[in-house]
């Protein structure tokens, strides 16, 4: 079954509907790239500000994801990605930050997360990885970007160490769901960056690189991610795996791959609702 799902009302954003079930103090999802007000090439819901998009128009998107999402916009909060492995944690004191400007953004972190009521966290796409975590008894969320740099740096496991000791989740407690982003079918890569996955993965490299030409492999960037999620101690029945490809689904997703670097990016959100 497919986690991330259409709440109904709406074609602009997906839940993870088996969490909305299982934790009611959380919302967590991703944007699609419907119901916004950007034109051409970043038509319509726009969130990033760093792909030559309207200011304002980005702003107005943001607004109406948050509304939709059930949070206030002045709590939007995200970083400025750098397909890195840091993690920050948020509060009340740097909640908000990146909202109207790259300039206010989060410096250089891929991660971020917080045990603070309100906080809508998020965190921009176009083809990477997005990775949601949450441990329902410390009631702490996160999310962590992960392309193929980032994924090769290990992020999914430096959030998970990052919760064991801030704020001291028990990893058997800890949540992940791994949402769309581009597929084995679509996601082309040298050799280089092949390289890298066999020295990371080793003996499970051959459930997530296929060869495809003298050079060149298939790599399925989801499932690289769950493997060490997997070897971090996340149970596998704590970890949800969306079957969507954004470059096959362009019509619900942003591609930057298949849409030849000029496109919008979709943005993946968390939050503990407040009580």
């Amino acid at each position: 079954m497919e986690p991330f799902q259409t709440p109904g009302e709406t074609e602009s954003l997906l839940y993870i509907s088996t969490w909305i079930r299982k934790f009611p103090f959380l919302k967590a999802g991703i944007s699609t790239r419907l119901g916004g007000v950007s034109g051409p090439p970043f038509n319509e819901l726009n969130l990033g500000m760093h792909v030559g998009d309207e200011k304002d128009d980005v702003i107005e998107n943001r607004k109406q994801l948050a509304q939709k999402a059930g949070f206030s916009y002045e709590t939007w909060t995200c970083a400025n990605q750098v397909h890195g492995k840091r993690i920050t944690r948020i509060d009340r004191n740097n909640a908000g930050s990146g909202r109207l400007d790259v300039e206010s953004a989060v410096p250089e972190t891929d991660g971020l997360y917080t045990t603070a009521a309100g906080i809508m966290l998020t965190s921009f796409y176009a083809d990477c990885v997005p990775l949601y975590f949450v441990d329902p008894v410390r009631r702490v969320v996160g999310l962590a970007h992960a392309g193929w740099r980032g994924t090769a740096a290990g992020i999914a496991v430096e959030m998970v160490e990052t919760l064991k000791r801030d704020p001291g989740s028990d990893v058997n407690t800890i949540h992940v769901a791994i949402g769309p982003s581009i597929g084995p079918c679509c996601y082309e890569v040298d050799h280089r960056v092949a390289d890298r996955f066999q020295e990371l993965l080793q003996e499970d490299v051959q459930h997530i690189l296929t060869p495809e030409g003298a050079n060149t492999f298939m790599l399925d960037l989801k499932e690289s991610n769950r493997i060490l999620l997997e070897r971090a101690g996340i149970s596998p029945s704590h970890i949800e795996l969306s079957r969507y490809c954004t470059s096959c689904r362009t019509d619900l997703f942003y591609s930057h791959r298949k849409e030849g670097g000029k496109t919008g990016r979709m943005a993946s959100f968390i939050g503990i609702m407040d009580e």
